[in-house]
């Protein structure tokens, strides 16, 4: 954020000299180029770097004073039917089956789901234990990072009804060894999430799912689901949030637990499948 979007615009400006004003044309030049999103978290960076030195008394007032410009109205996802999953999950390359089901099953992000090993993976127990998720370098080099708070660890039920497609899946494309990668690209290679954009644009266009519907979607419809009758500390634990801001949220949508979560989702797989195969 601060070499992409803040350095070229005040590198060259003693921080006593920005103004207000100054701030503004940024802004609006900003998203002339470039998301919401991204300008938001730009400037949330830039209020924070000149309140330290207001703190450190080299400025007297931060110029960063425009209204709502630190906040973004983030549009509403859509969320998918368990027919839908299943309908992307036939269509998908049979590799990534599995990671479509388990993204809207357990809410995994896709970086957790891409740094997953075999040892994390408790086929007993029906569960994922959650340890790091993958990141990606501006080299282009992946590498597991730890998750952002204490709460990103964290074990994750499934439901039984997927143990099936979780063995099939180790036994025919997991890498090899404890430590092999669950999910591999298609010459043995880590999962690289660009490389998965066009298998996941294919897999949803055959299903008949509309163009606006993202990968990390399937995280929101399953959380959505995950809901239903949970409690706040209960949906915090399961989606690896240390905050009840986004838990509570899905709450909102629908107005030792997880495994009973997860027994609600596979009820809902069980009714929808055994309607489809009606």
């Amino acid at each position: 954020m601060i070499r992409l979007h803040l350095l070229p615009a005040f590198r060259d400006r003693p921080l006593a000299s920005i103004t207000t004003a100054q701030v503004r044309a940024w802004r609006t030049a900003c998203l002339t180029r470039t998301g919401e999103p991204t300008v938001v978290k730009a400037y949330q960076i830039m209020r924070a770097i000149l309140n330290t030195a207001v703190d450190d008394e080299l400025i007297r007032r931060n110029p960063c004073r425009i209204k709502g410009a630190d906040r973004y109205d983030v549009p509403e996802r859509p969320v998918l039917t368990v027919a839908d999953v299943y309908a992307v999950a036939d269509s998908i390359a049979p590799r990534y089956r599995l990671l479509v089901l388990l993204a809207a099953f357990t809410g995994l992000r896709f970086g957790e789901l891409a740094s997953l090993r075999r040892r994390d993976v408790d086929t007993e127990n029906a569960a994922l234990m959650v340890r790091r998720s993958q990141a990606e370098m501006q080299t282009g080099a992946l590498f597991d990072k730890a998750p952002k708070s204490d709460a990103g660890v964290r074990p994750v039920a499934f439901p039984n009804e997927l143990l099936p497609d979780v063995k099939a899946h180790l036994d025919g494309f997991a890498g090899a060894g404890r430590d092999g990668h669950v999910f591999l690209g298609p010459q043995g290679g880590q999962l690289r999430r660009s490389n998965f954009r066009d298998d996941w644009i294919k897999g949803r266009t055959k299903a008949g799912i509309t163009a606006d519907v993202h990968f990390h979607d399937l995280r929101h419809t399953g959380n959505t689901l995950a809901a239903s009758g949970a409690s706040l500390r209960e949906l915090m634990t399961r989606m690896g949030h240390s905050t009840p801001r986004a838990a509570l949220i899905y709450q909102h949508v629908v107005s030792g637990r997880d495994r009973e979560i997860a027994d609600r989702l596979g009820s809902m797989i069980r009714k929808t499948r055994g309607d489809t195969d009606a």
